[in-house]
């Protein structure tokens, strides 16, 4: 049996990446340090390995131990705002450490990654949907980071032949019926709404209602983390090295975000209008023609209600999110 090590799988995307690999007939290993992921997020079929990316030993000895025959990367920092005040810590973790898993792979002869990157690396684009022919430009140091490791990517795979994917997106979203989003600081859209929704807070932020879109927010696309899930499983049967964008070809507005999530809550959900955030595009959307026609990758969620109605199932269950205990018990 195939064994997948997958670094990160304790975080939201990775987490769910995990049970769909399993499901798949997979063997899969976890390896995350815990300090943004839970311990609860860990499908228990899984073998947990728990190390930080900052120690090369411990990458090495999961490596070899858990008998990967290829390994995904979902750990890494992603708060934008926060990688313009500390820049240090963004390019210690996204490239720094990134180097250690790929010299231990090299050590190990493992020969094939897949690369959870991010459409942060175009920075702000000319044009919609955004494909993987125009410019990478990112605009902070947390889209500069991912940039950085692709490249290093690019040169590993050409001196070291190793066969890596790289998959690029914006906005996760929903749950699987076990795996949801619970971040310790939480800036994604959807689950600050279902958090109002739950009486966690008593209004969502609206940053901006002045665009030049049809109700003045901002346009997003969002995508399923199922559908996200199975890219990365096709990316593990490429035959050569690639990068993908990955996008609906639409959006969904703020405002419409909300919407959608009053009627599949049956909430009111106020909402406090604010200034616009400085950075914050109008419209940003990821074409997928690529990836659908060289690897066949076919999203099933497309919907926001779908998204936003898995979202709020798992939420309505775990209000608390993975903090208020699972029954998950990771194989060590």
């Amino acid at each position: 049996m195939e064994k997948i090590l997958v670094i990160g799988g304790a975080g939201y995307i990775g987490s769910v990446c995990v049970e769909e690999l399993l499901n798949a007939g997979y063997a899969v290993a976890v390896f995350d340090n815990l300090s943004e992921g839970h311990a609860g997020a860990i499908d228990p079929r899984a073998q947990f390995f728990e190390g930080d990316l900052v120690n090369p030993d411990a990458i090495e000895k999961a490596i070899c131990d858990s008998k990967a025959t290829a390994i995904m990367h979902f750990a890494a920092h992603a708060l934008v705002g926060e990688s313009m005040v500390n820049p240090s810590k963004y390019f210690h973790n996204n490239v720094a450490c990134g180097l250690n898993l790929l010299d231990a792979m090299v050590r190990q002869g493992i020969k094939r990654f897949v690369f959870s990157s991010t459409c942060a690396t175009f920075g702000i684009p000319g044009k919609m949907p955004i494909d993987e022919s125009m410019p990478q430009h990112p605009i902070n140091p947390y889209g500069e980071s991912k940039l950085m490791f692709e490249k290093i990517l690019y040169w590993y795979g050409l001196v070291h032949g190793i066969t890596f994917v790289a998959l690029r997106y914006f906005n996760a979203a929903g749950a699987s019926k076990n795996f949801g989003e619970d971040h310790r600081i939480e800036t994604h859209l959807i689950p600050n709404v279902l958090q109002v929704a739950l009486g966690k807070k008593e209004h969502v932020e609206v940053y901006g209602t002045d665009y030049p879109t049809l109700d003045g927010t901002c346009i997003r696309d969002y995508i399923h983390v199922i559908d996200l899930a199975q890219a990365h499983l096709l990316a593990l049967r490429a035959k050569e090295s690639a990068f993908y964008n990955l996008g609906t070809g639409g959006g969904t507005s703020v405002k419409e975000v909300i919407e959608c999530a009053r009627r599949i809550t049956n909430h009111p959900i106020p909402i406090l209008e604010k200034p616009r955030r400085a950075g914050d595009p109008p419209l940003l959307i990821g074409a997928s023609d690529k990836i659908k026609r060289e690897l066949g990758w076919k999203p099933s969620y497309q919907s926001i209600e779908k998204i936003i109605q898995s979202a709020w199932l798992w939420h309505a269950e775990h209000p608390s999110g993975y903090r208020q205990g699972l029954p998950n018990t990771p194989h060590k």
